[in-house]
């Protein structure tokens, strides 16, 4: 049976990748755009769960509809874990990706390559009408390059080379390459499992 399912973020960037990820990992679900007129959803939770629930269960009151939440963060070993779950606001609370790229490289400048290890880590949940959950966490390892490299992408993604990628940045990859190996695409993968099993 197809569950019809809004997606939370209102990063468009995000959406057409949950689309793109769901979509090739057969999860029988027509996914239906997230209300213009809905006010951003504030990520006040403490964890990545957290945040994808906040917004999960926003959209599922919003709409009486299933809902999904994400949320994701770059933990880098040399910052103790940071920017973690403030990874969309480490320069502040209404900064660009750019802004963001450029403090973190700031922040780990001295840092040698051996050194700047990182993980992408992202929650999603699923949060369906009746109040039951899903929910699934996708991590791959890397590390932060010395400078911005590629042109797709969106985040932090030109400057973190995931491990087994040759070096090469998420930003250098091709989509569905990126996809395939990506925090995001795992999280996902694992979301699709769980409601062909559920039988949605």
């Amino acid at each position: 049976m197809t569950l019809r399912l809004v997606v939370a973020t209102a990063n468009p960037d995000k959406a057409r990748e949950i689309r793109a990820v769901l979509d090739n990992a057969g999860a029988d679900v027509d996914l239906v755009p997230r209300p213009v007129d809905l006010q951003e959803i504030e990520e006040t939770g403490a964890t990545l769960v957290e945040n994808a629930r906040l917004k999960a269960e926003a959209l599922r009151d919003a709409t009486g509809l299933a809902a999904v939440g994400e949320d994701t963060g770059l933990e880098v070993d040399a910052l103790g874990g940071a920017p973690g779950v403030f990874s969309a606001r480490y320069a502040g609370e209404h900064a660009s990706y750019a802004d963001n790229v450029a403090k973190l490289l700031r922040d780990i400048a001295e840092i040698r390559r051996a050194s700047r290890t990182a993980r992408f880590r992202t929650a999603v949940v699923l949060a369906r009408p009746d109040g039951s959950e899903l929910v699934a966490e996708g991590v791959v390892e890397g590390v932060i390059t010395t400078e911005a490299r590629g042109t797709g992408g969106f985040g932090y993604d030109a400057v973190f080379a995931p491990a087994g990628a040759g070096g090469r940045t998420f930003a250098e990859l091709a989509p569905d390459h990126k996809h395939a190996i990506s925090h995001r695409g795992r999280a996902l993968r694992a979301l699709a499992a769980r409601l062909r099993e559920a039988g949605s």
